[in-house]
């Protein structure tokens, strides 16, 4: 990354406070969210002991996996607004603590009603991690760098998918399916307390100017004016900066059918190797690591490409990585003889172009609408994209159960047809049309 210039490069002391803020708040965030993505994913994971252990089976499965798709969603869309209301470290700190505490009571609970209870507490608070992650890169990084930075945040969900299919594995293997639940959980209220002790919300609070003004980087079609504290009504949130934007419209549809892809591959595809390739667990957990680290690679390109080539403009990145998961998902579905080499080498490309979009468009949303709205723009989109997850929970678990492996894979190469016809309008949109001397 590129060190900070600024209008004013005469004024160190300023740069050198930029500098170690913005580091302590990226990695701050980047810690948290991967410790957010352990108790998510951790049961996902876990599924295939409560199969063997409890007799459940992949309807009773993606009843759960629905119903934690469900509760983030709705949680991302609420939880959106309050954060736009709200200090920003201590809503994330907390969201991370309570999601650790039902993640121990999933652990020791073995009736499914209790495990929807513990899961959807899980899924509500999940919902605290997103969108003030958003806000802090809005607030911290300016139009013209923050692709690459939200870029390299985005990985963050890569290193907790990558690693807490190893860990759960291990935990597994040595104690049983309960102690997959129980690790995460304690990291995670071990994470938000450090959370709450680094975070700052903005620049402000610390006493420096905006991002905007400290790196005279100002996207098109907006004038410096001074950034205050005051915060926007739930009218003005809603309103006016979501509901009336034609183009958060297309940006949330298309979201929910990128993450039915998404959420299918991650929830479903272990599985899937287990049953159809006779894969054991571990060698399938190792499937899905490469499928993270593919991501990260795809976030770090998909941020670069839309800062550097497309000058700031998401479309034309979320447009050419969707067409290529279509393709990925044909040749995942095609090779029935294919070794571990060839599908690690299809899940890396899977994760490579998913995590493309699946970062884009939320970062699209926010940067639609003014700063201050920018939680409730991510978590509105992040209801429909949380509504195509839980698709990929009961529905696509009883599509399985009924048309077998097949049905899967057509179902969600359909999905990638529909999400790739509903981003073509935005190809254009967003972006700077003309680059400053400063901030090339």
């Amino acid at each position: 990354m590129s060190s900070i210039e600024t209008a004013e490069p005469e004024n160190e002391e300023l740069k050198a406070k930029y500098r170690y803020w913005r580091l302590r708040i990226f990695y701050s965030i980047y810690v948290g969210y991967a410790l957010f993505y352990f108790t998510r994913k951790s049961f996902t994971f876990a599924m295939p002991g409560l199969i063997a252990d409890l007799g459940f089976d992949k309807a009773d499965l993606g009843f759960l996996g629905s119903l934690l798709a469900i509760t983030y969603g709705v949680s991302k869309f609420v939880s959106g607004m309050i954060s736009d209301k709200s200090s920003l470290r201590y809503f994330m700190g907390f969201g991370l603590i309570l999601t650790g505490i039902f993640n121990l009571f999933f652990g020791l609970s073995s009736s499914i009603v209790l495990f929807a209870v513990f899961l959807g507490m899980n899924g509500f608070f999940q919902g605290w991690g997103s969108p003030p992650c958003a806000k802090f890169l809005t607030y911290w990084y300016s139009q013209t760098e923050r692709g690459r930075w939200w870029g390299l945040w985005n990985t963050s969900h890569n290193i907790g998918g990558a690693i807490i299919p190893l860990l759960c594995a291990v935990a597994i293997a040595a104690f049983g399916w309960r102690y997959a639940m129980f690790f995460p959980g304690v990291f995670a209220i071990i994470a938000g307390l450090f959370l709450i002790n680094r975070l700052r919300d903005t620049p402000k609070q610390v006493g420096l100017p905006s991002i905007e003004k400290f790196r005279n980087d100002y996207p098109d079609n907006k004038v410096e004016e001074e950034e205050t504290e005051e915060r926007l009504s739930t009218k003005e949130l809603l309103v006016e900066h979501i509901l009336k934007n034609k183009f958060m419209w297309i940006l949330a549809l298309s979201f929910f059918f990128v993450y039915i892809i998404r959420t299918g591959i991650n929830d479903w595809i272990q599985l899937y190797l287990m049953e159809d390739r006779g894969y054991t667990l571990m060698r399938a957990g190792s499937c899905v690591f490469w499928f993270e680290i593919g991501g990260i690679f795809g976030s770090l390109a998909a941020g670069y490409l839309s800062d550097t080539i497309f000058r700031g403009r998401r479309g034309p990145v979320n447009i050419l990585f969707t067409v290529g998961i279509i393709g990925t998902l044909l040749a995942l579905w095609f090779l029935p003889s294919a070794g571990l080499l060839m599908i690690s080498t299809v899940m890396f490309f899977f994760g490579f172009l998913i995590f493309g979009p699946q970062m884009l468009i939320g970062m699209a949303a926010a940067e639609l609408v003014d700063k201050k709205a920018a939680g409730t723009a991510t978590g509105f989109v992040g209801l429909f994209a949380y509504s195509g997850a839980a698709c990929a929970g009961w529905p696509i678990g009883r599509i399985t159960e009924d048309f077998g492996w097949p049905g899967f894979f057509l179902l969600l190469a359909i999905c990638g047809a529909i999400a790739v016809s509903l981003l073509l309008p935005l190809w254009s949109k967003g972006g700077r049309t003309q680059l400053t001397a400063e901030t090339t």
